[in-house]
Order: C-alpha cells, then structure tokens, then sequence
C-alpha cells in the first residue's frame, strides 16, 4: 500500500544564497563575469556601425533581447539524472538576432532576454535563486558569444539577404552554440550532481537534435521572411505551435520509453536476498526513477528496529541519525510507506531537486516500484529468518541442548569424517569417560543440579580440548573426547612403524581425570566430582568411531569393575574381535559388487634388453569406509575364514580377464597372482583355475601361481596333488620370497617350479651387505643351474640395478622401473616397453612342456 504525504515545502533558503556546490558557484562567478565583459564589450566595439546600418537599431536591439526572453519561456523539461535540463528555442532565437543586430550586440541582448525570462519564471513558481538565474543567463551569453564570433568569422553581415553562405554561417553559429550551451551544461550537471561529463552531454544532445533541426529551420525561415516581407510572419504561429508540439510528444515518449527501462533495471535489481542488499538497490532505484536529489530509506526489521539508507548521487549510506534538519530543508519530499498486506516493512522518502514537480507518471512509477520495493524486502527478511532458524535447527540437531557439546550423532559423523581425512593407520585415540556418583548427585540435590554439574563438567572439559579435537556429550553423564594428533616420538605415524602413541593418550587422559577431580560448587554444596576413563589407540583406517566407542566402553567398563580411574582396551579382554568379524562381513559384500576390489599390476623386465617378463597382479580394496587397504590389511584375515576360496578365485579370474585383454591387442605377457599355503589344501582348486582359463581363452602358461616356501613344511597328499594338478594344467609355479626360509632348496627338490623371486631383503642391502649379495649371487647361479628365470623383488635405485646385472639376474621388478598401477595403464607400459625392445619376451616354459 502507498500512501503520499502532502508535500513539504522549503522555506529556508533565502534568495541570493547560493544552493549549489563550492565547485558549480565559482563557475558560475567565472561564467557570469565573462558574460558581461562580452556583453559589454561587444556594445563599446559595435558603436562605430558600418554605413548603410539601420537606423531603429535600439529597438532591433529590444526585439532580439524579446526573442530570447519568447525562447525561454517557450522551454521543454528534459530530465539528466535528478536534475532537470531545459530546452528551448535558443538557436531560432539566435538566427533572427543575428539579422537584427550586429554580431557584438548579440551577447548584451542575451544576457538582457535570458535573465528577464529566468527571473520572470522564478517569480510565477520556479522559485530559482539569484545565483541559479546569473549561472542561466550567463551560460547562454557565453554560447550565444561564440556562436557569434563564428558567424562573424565567416563574415556574413546582419540585416543582409540570406545568401547560401549566409546560411551556412548561421548555421555553423547554431551548432556552436548547441555544442557550447551543453557542454557548459554538462559540466555543471557533473560540478552540481557528481554525474559523469560524458554521459550527461550525450543524454542532451540526444534529447534536443530534433529539436536543433527544426529551430535551425524556423530561424533560416523567418529571416527569409523578415527580408521579403515581414507580414510573412503572421502565418507561423500555427506551424510553430505544431513544432512545440511535435517536440513535447517526443521528449515525452523518450521519457516514457526511458522510464519503462529504468523501472525493469530497478525492479530487476531488487531480485536479492540479503535484505540490506535489497535496500541499497531501493534506494538507488528510487534515484534513478525520479531523478532525485536524494532519497532516504527507513528498513524496519522484524524486531521493530528501524535502520535508514541515505543515498545520492555520490552513493549509499547508511544513517542511523533522524536527519530531520537536512530534511527540512527540502522542498518536495514524497513518502511511500512501504508495507505487505498490514506488516510495514519501512518507509520510502524521496527528495526531487528544487523547483521540479514529479508528474503524474513519475507519481505511479514509484508507486509500483515501492510496492516492488516492500515486497523484495519482505521477501528478503523472510529468507533471512528462514535461514536463521535453519541455521538454528542445524545446530540443535548436532549439538547437546545443556551442555552445547556435540552431541553422539554428531560425534560419529564428524568422528568418521575427520578418520578419513587422515591417512591410513594415522594414530587416533578415543576418551570416554562418565561421573562418578552421578546417581547420587542427582537422588540428593536433584535433577537441576545434575544439570549443572554436567554444565560445570562440559566447560573444564573445553578447556582440556585442544584444537581439532572433537568433544561431545553422549548422553546421561557420559562424555567422548576424539585425539586426532597425538604427539608420540619421531611424529605422528602408523602404529606399526612407530612408537605407540597410548602412553600420550593415557597422559591426556589422567589430565583430565585431575582437572575433573577439582573441588566445584553445585546448589550451594561443595564436592569434588571424580570420572572413570576408557582410553582406546587405533590407526585411522582399522576402526569406524563406533567401533572404536565399543572398544572404548569396553574400557571404561574395565575401569568400573576394576575402581581404576584410566584404562586402556584390551583386545585380549575383548570377548569377540568385533573388528575382525566386521571386516570379514564387509569383504563379503565387497566380492559381491565390481568396483571395491581391485587389482595393481608390476610388471617385471629384463636387465638386458628393458623387455616386459611379466606382470605380478597385487589386489587392493577400496574400503567405502576405511578407505584404500593393501593386502597386509586383510589378507591374514581372509586366511584364516572361509572366505579364501571364493576370495582367491576373485583374484584369479580378475587377472585372466585382464591377460585375455592384452591377448586381443596382441601381447603375450604372463600375468602372476600369489597363492596362500591354505589355498593348496583346496582339491578344487586345479578344476576352478582350469574353468576359469577356459572362460577366457588364455593359455595355462601365461598364468604364474606364486607360492611361499613354507608349503614345503606340511607332509600333507593334499598339497602335492594340488600342485601336480596345477602342474598338469601348464601353470607356471614360482617361488616367492626365495631364501627367507629355512627349507628352500628341500622345495627345490619336492617340486617342479619355473621361477625364483628374490626377496626384497636381500635386494635392498646387497650393495651394502656382502652377506645379502652373496645370496642373491647363490639364487642366481642356482637358477642358471636349473634352468629357472630369476626375478629380484622389491628393486629401488639404479645401484642395485647394475648391481644385479653384474650378477647374471635376468629380470627385476620394483619402484626403480614401475610402480603398481591400474588395469588400463599398464597395456600401454607393456606396449611402450615391447616397442623399444621387439621379440624379447619369451615364455618360462615352453608350450606343453
């Protein structure tokens, strides 16, 4: 709803003081001076007139000032900005005084016409002030005396017949003194309003080139008339009433035409969100729409508080002061009061410049616009409380309405966030803790200070938080506190390289014990409040927070029943390897789906030549919780289920699917898979490895089985027939981790293999362990004895590269040529490596042999 106010007239502004920037008054002192040094200048030098000069020359001279007096009062409202331009017949005006007067004599006539004329406006209602009308007048003088000096210039005399070079004179004079009045214009509109030059003279050359034209056209007109016979005249009123007409329709439709674009610009603008955003595109929508001085915008928010915008041309602010005395001294303030239904959102108070009347379509205008105007800033506070009370209802559902702690939902999603942020086997530790006699705070002094003494005990506990760690209240009397940086020597690590980080934990623990231990005040009762402490360490990776919240409760119960303050968990005392029987569950599903795991393939090349020998195909299991686990993180528990025969036919059947890919591009590479001692005691494994290369079309001799030393140590038939049936097949058989054993020749012996594989151990010291160089020399002779390829595991550097190629070794694998890589990259290895050494792969064994 828009409601207007009466408007507000000024009354304390006396004529003759200047309502005008400092800038804009010393212009208009500059300009003013020069128009009467013209002015008067011209009179002294046109008092030797020429011969022949007509002799009613005074009155000539009153009727040009006449003209220029008819020329501005005949004007037109053209709006830059908030301020309001006139245009007149100034050039018509111009070309007749030219014909009646002398060139000098014209600045004089104009500077006499334009000031009756402005001071005769102020008088009926313009209310313009001295120095506004001086800063007029002079203006037009100064234009009007370069327009003349132009004229002069071409030499075209006055009172002389128009002539096609007389007219072309008057008409240069007439475009220079546009040129001249706008561009004065311009930079008073910039000195007064702070508007770009530029801008503000295209926006008035724009709005009076039509009407340059046709006054060009009257003035050339009349002078002809004037000439031949001046009775012509009283033939133009009729023509110069449709002109004014023709130039008010079309200032007019540009105005509206204008207009409409400003208001989608502004309406467009307050499409925000953020209420103060909004206000600030009210504001400056306001100005542009009415062309305003000023425009104050009261906000009131939903509280009743009000917060004002005051915004001109320099830019917007924000006032919180009432202004009243700046506002008084306005002489229009229209005010809109902006409201949604019956909710006042605020009020709209919009400042015209001095002496202009908004219209009735600048009225409606900003009508709608505040209406648009309250309707983007109800909206906008709206969204604001919405997203507050979000805001709000976000952090109650994660957080402990008494304490302001997280709370348990919170502590396991944010918990589990922060593990697999870290890497893996990255030491974490887990406090759990409660009161102790709890109950009876609660049975003595009542609810309300067991209210307040968990209040008590949350605020010590934030003081015992350090940075990035996370603390919560799980409910009752229990609380949680995540370490997720624990300091432990040589730094942070996984648990098995470095030491453990459990006596830190324990510290922090007993820390925590001591300071919740401190005497405290509840209902007017001294105590001291004890706590009981379940302390679990464990490697980002290994455990979810829930499980390791089981294993701390677990602890803290060991605490209860032992009256321990800290204890730390136990997995012997733990009834059930929880973590184990979960893993094995998940590996369950995990061989169920195609993308948890999957294989990282080695290839192997020969010292000589750089040729491809094979590739070892390694699993890796892309935990969707626990992230990226290695074999070493499974792998003994998978051994020790039944899930190692569906879980090694997984791996098989993956491998061969990647060997059959290379065979339809064309490479013959073996790929090998490891055996655990515990699959050979599996007789169906030769009848599942036969299905599965018949699946795929490989052939048996590009499929390496590689098995430990160890199977030599059972006397088992089982073994031995699996290996023969595997055997029968034309699988290849590798030995792996040669020479870490005690019976690695007595398997030599008790069977048929193709390969020895080096242990790593031995590769990494040989070029500094004479010991460790002269077993590998020892494999390598042997292999060359029996006729067997020797692969050295676990190559780093290029040192014990040469150092293996001295030694006689064939082949090697590890970091120092390749790393473990997916599926679809290692074909294009392969394909890089067969490219740069054709013809020098060859199979272990010879087809069927």
């Amino acid at each position: 709803m828009i409601a207007w106010r009466p408007l507000a007239r000024r009354t304390s502004v006396a004529l003759g003081i200047p309502a005008m920037p400092r800038p804009a008054a010393v212009l208009t002192g500059v300009l003013f001076g020069a128009a009467i040094a013209l002015s008067a200048g011209g009179l002294v030098l046109a008092t030797d007139l020429p011969a022949g000069a007509p002799s009613n020359l005074g009155a000539r001279f009153g009727l040009a000032a006449a003209l220029m007096v008819a020329a501005q009062l005949a004007r037109l409202r053209l709006r830059v900005a908030p301020a309001p331009v006139s245009v007149t017949w100034g050039e018509t005006a111009l070309i007749i005084g030219l014909y009646l007067v002398p060139t000098n004599w014209l600045p004089a006539a104009t500077l006499v016409g334009v000031g009756l004329a402005w001071a005769l406006l102020s008088v009926v209602g313009d209310q313009r002030t001295a120095l506004e009308v001086a800063h007029v007048a002079a203006t037009l003088t100064v234009a009007v005396s370069l327009a003349a000096a132009v004229v002069a210039a071409v030499g075209a005399p006055f009172d002389a017949a128009p002539t096609p070079a007389g007219a072309a004179a008057l008409i240069a004079g007439s475009l220079t003194y546009l040129l001249a009045s706008a561009g004065l214009t311009a930079l008073t509109l910039s000195l007064r309003h702070r508007l770009p030059v530029t801008q503000s003279l295209s926006r008035v050359l724009g709005g009076k080139l039509l009407m340059f034209v046709g006054n060009v056209t009257v003035g050339l007109a009349a002078v002809a008339m004037l000439d031949d016979d001046p009775r012509w005249l009283l033939l133009t009123p009729p023509v110069l009433w449709l002109l004014q007409q023709t130039y008010r329709y079309r200032l007019r439709a540009d105005r509206e035409r204008r207009a409409w674009l400003e208001y989608a610009e502004a309406t467009r603008m307050l499409n925000r969100l953020d209420v103060h955003e909004v206000a600030i595109a009210g504001v400056g929508g306001a100005l542009t729409l009415c062309g305003a001085e000023r425009v104050d915008l009261d906000v009131t928010g939903t509280d009743g508080r009000s917060r004002r915008y005051r915004g001109d041309t320099s830019g917007v602010v924000i006032d919180n002061g009432t202004d009243e005395a700046q506002r008084a001294g306005r002489e229009e303030v229209v005010t809109c009061r902006l409201a949604v239904g019956a909710v006042r959102v605020g009020e709209l108070r919009v400042h015209p410049p001095r002496s202009v009347l908004l219209g009735p379509g600048e009225h409606a205008a900003l009508s709608a616009f505040g209406a648009a105007l309250a309707t983007a800033l109800h909206g906008a506070a709206a969204h604001r409380d919405r997203t507050v009370l979000t805001a709000r209802s976000s952090y109650a559902a994660v957080h402990d309405p008494l304490t302001d702690l997280l709370n348990r939902p919170a502590l396991l999603g944010q918990g589990d966030g922060k593990l697999r942020q870290l890497d893996h086997g990255h030491p974490v530790a887990l406090l759990l803790l409660d009161l102790d006699n709890f109950g009876e705070v609660n049975e003595t002094l009542g609810h309300n200070a067991g209210d307040e003494l968990l209040k008590l005990t949350a605020d010590r506990l934030r003081t015992a938080t350090r940075p990035g760690e996370l603390l919560a209240r799980l409910g009752g009397d229990e609380f949680a506190l995540l370490i997720t940086s624990l300091s432990v020597a040589g730094g942070p690590a996984a648990l098995a390289d470095r030491p453990s980080p459990m006596p830190y934990a324990l510290s922090r623990a007993r820390e925590v014990v001591e300071l919740l231990s401190g005497p405290v005040e509840v209902a007017g009762v001294r105590m001291s409040a004890g706590a009981s402490i379940g302390v679990v360490v464990a490697g980002a990776g290994a455990a979810d927070l829930g499980e390791l919240l089981r294993r701390a409760d677990s602890a803290l119960r060991q605490a209860k029943e032992t009256s321990s303050s800290v204890v730390s968990y136990d997995s012997a005392a733990d009834a059930a390897n929880t973590d184990q029987l979960m893993l094995l569950g998940e590996l369950r599903e995990a061989l169920a789906v195609d993308d948890q795991l999957v294989l990282a393939l080695q290839p192997a090349v020969d010292l000589t030549t750089g040729a491809p020998t094979g590739v070892e195909a390694l699993v890796r299991w892309r935990h969707p919780r626990r992230g990226k686990l290695n074999p070493v993180d499974f792998v003994r528990v998978v051994e020790g289920s039944d899930l190692l025969g569906p879980f090694t036919r997984y791996v098989i059947d993956n491998a061969l699917a990647v060997a059959a890919d290379w065979s339809r591009h064309g490479l013959a590479v073996p790929i090998s898979v490891n055996l655990s001692p515990r699959s050979l005691l599996d007789p169906r494994l030769p009848a599942d490895v036969a299905e599965l290369l018949r699946r795929h079309g490989v052939p048996a001799q590009r499929l390496v089985l590689e098995i430990t030393e160890t199977v030599v140590l059972s006397e088992l038939d089982v073994i031995d027939e699996v290996l023969g049936g595997l055997r029968a097949l034309g699988v290849q058989l590798a030995v792996d981790d040669f020479g870490t054993g005690f019976s690695s020749l007595t398997l030599l012996t008790r069977i048929t293999v193709d390969e020895l594989k080096v242990d790593r151990s031995f590769v990494t010291r040989m070029t500094d362990s004479p010991r460790a160089a002269a077993v590998v020399r020892a494999t390598v002779q042997l292999g060359r004895d029996l006729d067997l390829r020797v692969v050295a595991e676990g190559v780093e550097t290029a040192e014990q590269r040469l150092a293996l190629a001295e030694l006689g070794c064939t082949a090697a694998q590890g970091y120092h040529f390749f790393r473990p890589m997916p599926p679809d990259t290692v074909m294009t290895v392969l394909r890089s490596l067969l490219d740069s050494a054709p013809a020098q792969v060859y199979p272990l064994r010879a087809d069927g042999a």
